[in-house]
């Protein structure tokens, strides 16, 4: 019988038809309305000129790791020819590809013979194209002649962008800046056509000046990149089969300069081991409405088809919870719609300097048709709305006004109430954490030319006065467990197996007790132990499910029957080798890059392993729908499921500090509230599915991809508290994921892998995470320099003996220098083996609770309304 669960025969199977069918039920609810004079939805289908560079390079998800194989990637072109829209410009998008496909290929040659005069391998060139890839610029002349055949009065421009792992963005001309050739091939198409639509194929923040200064342009839609049928999503949008409803999850500045780490962010400043948060906790909207900037797009706006009247009902408070009722209604005529209500809370300015305001609830109506109402009930725990004061240190809600704010972005809501708190409640005690021997970082400070919403006066003096009651509060004290003793070993007349304590003949504890130091060593590193060289532990490194990223140790299978879990990439969806083949001998041969001829002539049975990019997590969150987002991961559960993946490496969740982050788009937003409520969601989707889980990631400050394994994050403990670590408190008080990834960066002089602060003292003692901690891949290799453009090691790579310190249950994907180091940290008195025990039980304390033992009570998910300090 053969291992592998994937199907032996290439049709599309049901559940790629039906996955595919839940993206697109739900995408175009992603997409974000920035401008529309009523062009959209189109009235009728028919023909289209078709530009853009995306037009038929259409992007479906970012790359690297990110990146998920498909059966098959609609593009735009195909989407729309797909859904009775008639492309006339072929013609044009064929130049197009070919040069696109010119610049490709004069780039792979650059890069590759470079590598090698470099003394790099030929494998190891072609990686670096994989973590370096091009950011295209090449577009085709629109003549005279496309236009005149394209025989219609509406234009569709896809303008396209790309990036990933290992490289920042640029913000220079084809990258986040719109070129001269888009802008002059904009300026034309504005010209001749009577309708002309610009669709933002991106993961990211853009320059949009040029889209909102040309004349001609009547929409332009963040469409965002929909996984491998972006191309079906686009049709469904221009046509009126979708009702668009997004809101930005970011602030979209007028000038990049304008984001306060514009100047010193990665190569900006031509440091890139450095990185200084001197912004502090004012990312995002927090900076743009205290110091009072105006921005091109606000956080939280966005447009639909229709309009919606907006109207508190009531504010009430219970105990320590504030309840704000809040009535929408669909007060246009034609379309359908959905309405995002979000509540700001502005706090009294004592202690430490707060924001203007900050996000603190939100949720999305059903779809209301014209005249259609529904009341939304949105509660709040007053601690959420505590800040972080490192002298005492503590969370602390201060004595005084905390000023409710309803609406549906940060620049358009009105005060519904103000609650008067009596007196400064402590509402959780800690342990001053992460701290920057650098000593404390400079921070820029309010100039109090705070940005103040129109009428906000008025509306103070005649909303409702609510009071909070101090009683309602049970202040809380932080415990920081100290390491036990080791286990004392009892005596058996055999080697302890893991089925016996599977069947309950003995205690884990037991188990663990009678492993061997050695054993105990295996099990922190993960199964690549006998790989060797770059290509073979990097993104596909599992023996046992093709494509899988790694995998736990099998070094205790045969002697004490522990199995395995797989480890799998993708946060657009599950990352697997989507054909091999299974020899006669049982092991498997991918694949990749192998001709059909040569295909052919491997013995043994070919597998088929094709899957679902759903959309990016920049483009989920734009949905501001929590339970579309629990869909989607769902979708991924039922894969995994079907192919045996124990852990998805998924989902990113970092903060969105500055928009030329290769990898923001695999991340949610720069709020923390929202990237911990879409984290949270797509577990709870996940682990519908008993066994499975997620790897929420990067933990911590994971916000720079060049020399990613090198810098150092210097940032203050209140921005780590409320900014950068929330968003992950939140999705493990909320979902309590089954594993965690910790990132390749050091914060504030200490790799994030190898930081007890984060990684046990934050992590399990404040928040109570019950889940694995791993690495990222590598972080401990030799290897690591290859991963990031840049490398530059003024810090040394992650040491696999602190990754044990840390709590850091697991490195991947695993090598035999990583196993050493652990044992000589042992015998150095680096680590203990209690500290080999209390990881081995948090590991093995997950595998137990997997599908991998299916008689087992599985790993409990929490599904939680509020956030809380408890």
């Amino acid at each position: 019988m053969s291992q592998f669960k994937a199907p032996t025969t290439p049709e599309i199977s049901e559940r790629e038809v039906l996955n595919q069918q839940r993206v697109r039920d739900l995408a175009v609810e992603c997409m974000v309305v920035l401008e529309n004079d009523g062009t959209l939805p189109l009235k009728k289908k028919g023909n289209i000129a078709l530009f853009g560079n995306g037009a038929r390079a259409t992007v479906k998800g970012g790359t690297g790791s990110g990146d998920v194989y498909v059966r098959e990637s609609i593009n735009v072109e195909q989407g729309l020819q797909r859904e009775g829209f008639h492309v006339t410009t072929t013609a044009w998008i064929d130049r197009q590809v070919q040069a696109a496909k010119d610049e490709q290929e004069a780039y792979n040659k650059a890069t590759i013979e470079k590598a090698l005069a470099e003394g790099q391998s030929v494998e190891t060139a072609h990686m670096m194209l994989l973590l370096n890839p091009l950011s295209p610029k090449a577009l085709a002349p629109i003549t005279e002649e496309d236009i005149q055949n394209s025989d219609t009065d509406t234009a569709v421009y896809v303008l396209s962008r790309n990036s990933g792992e290992g490289k920042d963005r640029s913000a220079v001309e084809g990258d986040y800046e719109i070129s001269a050739a888009e802008r002059a091939a904009l300026e034309l198409l504005a010209s001749r056509y009577e309708k002309l639509i610009v669709l933002l194929n991106i993961g990211g923040v853009i320059d949009t000046k040029p889209l909102r200064s040309i004349k001609g342009i009547n929409a332009v839609v963040l469409s965002g990149q929909m996984g491998n049928i972006t191309g079906l999503t686009v049709a469904d949008l221009l046509s009126g089969a979708g009702i668009p409803s997004g809101k930005l999850t970011d602030t979209w500045a007028e000038n990049y300069s304008d984001y306060p780490s514009s100047e010193g962010f990665s190569h900006n400043d031509g440091d890139v081991c450095d990185e200084y948060y001197t912004e502090g906790i004012f990312v995002g909207y927090r900076y743009f409405d205290t110091f009072n900037v105006t921005p091109a797009y606000e956080f939280g706006y966005g447009k639909n088809y229709t309009d919606f009247a907006i109207e508190t009902e009531n504010v009430s408070v219970e105990g320590s919870l504030v309840k704000v009722e809040v009535k929408v209604t669909n007060t246009g005529s034609e379309y359908p719609g959905k309405e995002v209500v979000q509540i700001y809370v502005s706090a009294p300015a004592k202690g430490p300097v707060k924001p203007y305001q900050e996000l603190r609830g939100f949720k999305k109506t059903r779809l209301l048709a014209p005249g259609e109402s529904e009341v939304l009930q949105i509660c709040m725990k007053a601690e959420s709305f505590a800040s972080f004061c490192p002298k005492h240190p503590a969370w602390v809600l201060p004595e005084g006004d905390y000023i409710i704010r309803v609406g549906n972005s940060s620049r358009n809501t009105h005060v519904a109430a103000i609650v008067n708190l009596p007196e400064t409640i402590h509402v959780l005690t800690v342990k001053n954490l992460l701290q920057d021997p650098a000593g404390p970082l400079e921070e820029i400070e309010p100039t109090g030319n705070t940005w103040t919403a129109p009428g906000e006066e008025a509306e103070k003096a005649a909303c409702p006065k609510l009071c909070l009651n101090p009683a309602a509060f049970t202040p809380q004290t932080a415990s920081y467990p100290e390491l036990p003793a080791p286990l004392p070993k009892k005596a058996f007349d055999h080697v302890l197996q893991f089925d016996e304590v599977v069947s309950g003949k003995v205690t884990l504890d037991e188990f663990i007790a009678d492993l061997s130091d050695e054993e105990l060593g295996y099990l922190m590193v993960g199964n690549s132990i006998d790989n060797k060289g770059f290509q073979n532990v990097l993104g596909s490194a599992a023996k046992y499910l093709p494509g899988s990223a790694g995998e736990t140790t099998e070094k205790l299978s045969a002697s004490r029957g522990v199995k395995l879990m797989e480890l799998c990439d993708g946060p657009a969806g599950l990352r697997l080798t989507p054909e091999f083949v299974e020899k006669p001998d049982g092991t498997f041969q991918s694949l990749r890059g192998v001709s059909e001829e040569d295909a052919a002539a491997i013995p043994g049975v070919r597998h088929y392993q094709y899957l679902t990019a759903i959309p990016i997590a920049t483009t989920l969150a734009s949905s501001w729908n929590m339970e579309l987002i629990e869909i989607m991961g769902d979708i991924v559960g039922t894969e995994m499921e079907q192919f045996g993946a124990t852990l998805w490496l998924a989902p990113g969740m970092n903060i969105h500090r500055n928009p030329l982050c290769g990898r923001n788009f695999e991340y949610y937003s720069e709020d923390p509230l929202v990237a911990g409520k879409c984290a949270a969601a797509d577990t709870i989707g996940v682990q519908k599915h008993p066994g499975y889980g997620t790897t929420i990631k990067h933990y911590l400050v994971n916000n720079q991809e060049d020399n990613r394994m090198f810098t150092n994050s210097h940032v203050s403990e209140r921005a780590l508290r409320e900014i950068y670590t929330k968003n992950f408190q939140i999705a493990v008080r909320e979902a309590q994921p089954m594993s965690l990834m910790t990132s390749y960066n050091l914060v504030n002089g200490i790799h994030a892998a190898n930081n007890v602060d984060s990684v046990t003292h934050l992590l399990r003692d404040e928040w109570g995470f019950k889940g694995m901690v791993m690495t990222d891949w590598l972080t401990t290799s030799d290897f690591s320099a290859l991963l990031s453009v840049g490398a530059e090691k003024k810090y040394d790579k992650a040491d696999a003996a602190l990754c044990v310190l840390a709590q850091n249950d697991l490195v991947e994907p695993g090598e035999m220098a990583d196993y050493e180091r652990v044992m000589e940290g042992l015998k150095e008195g680096v680590i203990t083996r209690s500290h080999l025990e209390r990881n081995a039980r948090n590991l093995l304390q997950l595998l137990l609770k997997s599908h991998v033992y299916s008689n087992q009570s599985y790993y409990e998910t929490v599904k939680g309304e509020c956030i809380t300090f408890q």
